[in-house]
């Protein structure tokens, strides 16, 4: 049987984004952030006012480790907590002007690490990558609602 390949499409993406991560924690490591730190603090800076449950969702760990790990980061002036004013038991959360200005440079050095990771791929590959991936994620993420 000849293969193209598919039978290590997992591998190849789960080694991807390993690397990728390990070499962008070392760049990010200066900002004083821990991974899971710097993961939640662009997932305000995109969503400000998101709340800790939504948090937990999209971090995908579980509600008390946000609820530490939001406390931690409240307490280093990153984020602030907001009550909900339709629901003063919801805690939404929202970026520091610290917060806001690490995000400036966290962008920056997740586009050196990209950029790193696809030397030698052409513009037209690095399209045709894309979107593979991006019908890869809406073909696994129908009917996972």
């Amino acid at each position: 049987m000849v293969s193209d390949g598919i039978d290590r499409l997992g591998f190849l993406i789960h080694d991807v984004q390993r690397l990728m991560r390990k070499r962008f924690e070392t760049r990010a490591s200066g900002l004083g952030l821990s991974s899971a730190q710097w993961r939640l603090m662009v997932r305000v800076a995109k969503e400000e006012g998101v709340t800790q449950a939504r948090l937990a969702e999209l971090l995908e760990i579980e509600p008390i480790s946000v609820s530490r790990l939001v406390d931690r980061m409240e307490e280093g002036g990153w984020i602030e907590r907001r009550a909900d004013a339709a629901d003063r038991r919801v805690r939404m959360i929202f970026p520091t002007a610290k917060a806001s200005a690490a995000y400036a440079e966290v962008k920056s050095l997740a586009g050196e690490v990209y950029e790193e990771s696809l030397v030698g791929v052409s513009p037209e590959d690095r399209r045709v990558l894309i979107r593979a991936l991006d019908a890869m994620a809406q073909n696994l993420a129908e009917g996972d609602t």
